[in-house]
C-alpha cells in the first residue's frame, strides 16, 4: 500500500509544474483603476489584461486598497497577483454574457464565474491578498431555496433549472443549447479554470463564494498552495478538482459550508458522456478548521467519469462531519479506486470518521459505479456516531478496503458494513484491538 501511494506521489510531484509568467508587470492603477471600494474598476481590470496580454503576458499587480469589479477573465501568461482586495459586485447581470461552465457536474453555458480562465496555458492568481465574492442571504445564495440562507416564499430559486439542466444532460440536448444565465437561477463558481494548464493559486484568502471556491474543471498540472478559504454558505465546497489531471493542494487553510476538498468527475449520462477521470491528485498539509464543513477529504457524488490515483497525506480535520467521505450511487456509474488517506487526523467528528456510501442521495438507475481499493493508513481519530459505515450494493460491493495502524476512539458504534469487503490490521476502535480482521458481507462492531 505504502510502496504505491510513494509511486503515485512521485508521479505527481514530478509532473505537476508552476506556470511559467514572463517578466513583466503593470499596476491595476495605471489603468485608472480606484481602490476606494466606491469606483467601478471592471474595465481597469480588463484593459489591464488586454495589454499584458498583448505583451505576451506578464503580472497584473492589484495593490492596497478594496477595488469593485464584475467578473475577471484571464487570460494566458497571466498572473493576477493581489495585495488589496478584490471585491465582486453581487448583480447576477454583471456575468454576462453566459460562458462554458458546469454546474454540479453538467456542462452549460450560465453566468460567468467571479474569476474565469478558458483554454489557457501558464496562469496564477497569487499574493497577500482578499478575493471577496460579496455573497450573502441578500446575494446568490438565498437561490439555493433554503430559508437558513434568505430565501423566502415568492423569491426565486434554483430547483426548477437544476430539474430542467438534468434532463437536458439526460437527452443529450447539445451543450450549446442549454443556455441559463439572466432569469435562471444557478450559481456560478468563485474561481474557475476551465481547460487549462499549467495553473498557480497561493496565498490569497477567498471569502463569501456564491457557490464552489476553487473550481478546476478538464485543467491538468495545477498547484494550489497556502491559500485560506473562509465561506460558508449553501454548497460553498472549498476545492473541487473536476476532471483533472496531476494536481497539488498543499498547506491550505478551510472553513467553508461543505466539503473542503471534494474530488468530481462529472454527472451522470454528461459525465459518462465527457469520460475524463479525475486522477493523481496529492493533497497534503492542509487544515481544516470548521463547524459546518461536511467533509475532509471527498470523492463524488458527481463521478461519471472516474476517480483514480489520489492520495491524501498528513492533513488535520477539526469538527467535520466526516474525515474520508466517498459518495455515489447507480445512476453515476464511473469507479473510484487507488484512494490512499495516509498520516491524518481528524478531531471531534460529528457523523461518520470514515463513509462510503453506494447509495447516495437514494437515487437508483442502470450504472453501477465501481469502488475499490482504498487504503486508510495511521489515521488518528476522534468522534462520530460510526467510526466507519461502508454501504454497498447487494449486486455491486464495495470491494478491497483495507485499515491500517489506526486508533479511532469516541464512536458510538465503530462498523457497519453492508455488501462489501473490509480488512483491518492493527487498528483500535474504542479501546479494541483487531490485529487482523477480514469482514466480507455484512457485520456490525459496536
Amino acid at each position: 500500500m505504502e510502496e504505491l501511494a510513494k509511486k503515485i506521489e512521485e508521479e505527481i510531484l514530478n509532473h505537476v509544474r508552476e506556470p511559467e509568467i514572463p517578466n513583466r508587470e503593470v499596476n491595476l492603477l495605471d489603468f485608472g483603476a480606484r481602490g476606494d471600494e466606491r469606483t467601478d474598476c471592471s474595465e481597469s481590470f480588463k484593459r489591464a489584461i488586454e495589454e499584458l496580454s498583448k505583451q505576451g503576458g506578464g503580472r497584473l499587480i492589484v495593490p492596497e486598497g478594496v477595488f469593485l469589479t464584475g467578473p475577471i477573465h484571464l487570460k494566458s501568461n497571466i498572473e493576477l497577483h493581489v495585495k488589496g482586495t478584490i471585491k465582486f459586485i453581487p448583480d447576477p447581470e454583471r456575468y454576462l454574457p453566459v460562458v462554458l461552465t458546469r454546474f454540479e457536474g453538467i456542462e452549460l453555458y450560465n453566468y460567468s464565474p467571479l474569476v474565469y480562465a478558458l483554454d489557457c496555458k501558464n496562469v496564477a492568481i497569487t499574493g497577500s491578498g482578499v478575493l471577496d465574492g460579496s455573497a450573502d442571504n441578500e446575494h446568490w445564495w438565498s437561490w439555493k431555496g433554503k430559508k437558513d440562507f434568505g430565501w423566502k416564499e415568492g423569491l426565486p430559486n434554483q430547483q426548477e433549472d437544476v430539474k430542467k439542466l438534468k434532463e437536458m444532460a439526460e437527452r443529450g440536448t447539445p451543450v450549446e443549447e442549454r443556455v441559463f444565465g439572466k432569469g435562471h437561477y444557478l450559481r456560478p463558481s468563485f474561481v474557475q479554470f476551465y481547460r487549462c494548464r499549467n495553473v498557480l493559486v497561493e496565498d490569497v484568502k477567498i471569502i463569501n463564494s456564491p457557490m464552489w471556491c476553487v473550481h478546476p474543471v478538464l485543467s491538468e498540472n495545477v498547484i494550489i498552495r497556502n491559500i485560506e478559504i473562509s465561506s460558508t454558505g449553501p454548497n460553498n465546497d472549498g476545492i473541487d478538482p473536476e476532471s483533472c489531471k496531476y494536481m497539488l493542494i498543499e498547506k491550505c487553510r478551510f472553513d467553508t459550508g461543505d466539503d473542503s476538498v471534494v474530488i468530481k468527475s462529472g454527472r451522470d449520462a454528461d459525465g459518462r458522456r465527457i469520460g475524463v477521470p479525475s486522477e493523481y491528485i496529492l493533497v497534503r498539509d492542509n487544515l481544516v478548521i470548521s463547524q459546518a464543513s461536511h467533509g475532509g477529504l471527498v470523492i463524488g457524488s458527481e463521478m461519471s467519469g472516474g476517480v483514480r490515483n489520489v492520495v491524501a497525506r498528513n492533513n488535520v480535520y477539526m469538527n467535520v462531519e466526516r474525515a474520508l467521505r466517498l459518495k455515489t450511487n447507480s445512476r453515476r456509474g464511473g469507479y473510484m479506486e487507488n484512494i490512499f488517506f495516509i498520516d491524518n487526523v481528524a478531531v471531534n467528528v460529528s457523523e461518520e470518521v470514515i463513509r462510503i456510501n453506494l447509495r447516495y442521495d437514494n437515487e437508483e438507475g442502470e450504472y453501477l459505479p465501481v469502488v475499490r481499493s482504498v487504503f486508510v493508513k495511521n489515521l488518528k481519530a476522534t468522534g462520530g456516531k460510526y467510526a466507519l459505515r461502508i454501504e454497498g450494493l447487494e449486486n455491486d460491493y464495495v470491494k478491497d478496503i483495507l485499515i491500517s495502524d489506526t486508533i479511532m476512539e469516541g464512536a458510538k458504534i465503530s462498523v457497519l458494513l453492508e455488501f462489501g469487503q473490509l480488512g483491518m490490521e492493527n487498528v483500535i476502535m474504542n479501546g479494541s484491538r483487531f490485529e487482523k480482521l477480514y469482514i466480507e458481507g455484512k457485520a456490525l462492531l459496536k
